[in-house]
């Protein structure tokens, strides 16, 4: 039988470096995971790797280089390390993992549509559109 304690606990990959391996024990450490999570984690921490080695080889570069024709334009890193960041930021909203305050964690759609409801129904808000109206309270 195995010890529940440890029943949940799943090991990182091999070959991630530290930006990886502390986003994996973060993660790992905190919430169980279904097998669908686990793969998405391990593309979210070897993205994380990778933005950490293309900041590397930025810092060593520099930011504006030479274009085709000789004109000066952004280092061709910096568009890949932004898009490495949207690709991080998406794997780990895809994971809906919860808040502190909440028991289950919510997807983009659903964190969006909770925010546009508490918009139309915050009371301060309302009572200001009621003063606009010219309606009494």
């Amino acid at each position: 039988m195995a010890d529940p304690s440890n029943e949940h606990n799943v090991k990182p990959p091999r070959g991630l470096r530290a930006p990886g391996k502390q986003l994996w024990d973060s993660v790992a450490a905190s919430f169980v995971l279904n097998a669908g999570e686990v793969e998405i984690l391990r593309q979210a921490a070897a993205t994380a790797d990778e933005i950490a080695s293309l900041q590397d080889e930025l810092q060593t570069s520099t930011l504006v280089v030479a274009g085709y024709a000789g004109q000066p334009r952004p280092n061709p890193l910096l568009k890949i390390i932004q898009d490495h960041r949207l690709l991080l930021r998406r794997l780990v909203d895809s994971l809906a993992l919860p808040d502190d305050d909440q028991e289950h964690g919510m997807r983009p759609g659903q964190r969006h549509a909770q925010r546009a409801a508490q918009g139309r129904w915050r009371p301060a808000q309302n009572a200001k559109i009621a003063e606009l109206r010219g309606e009494a309270s």
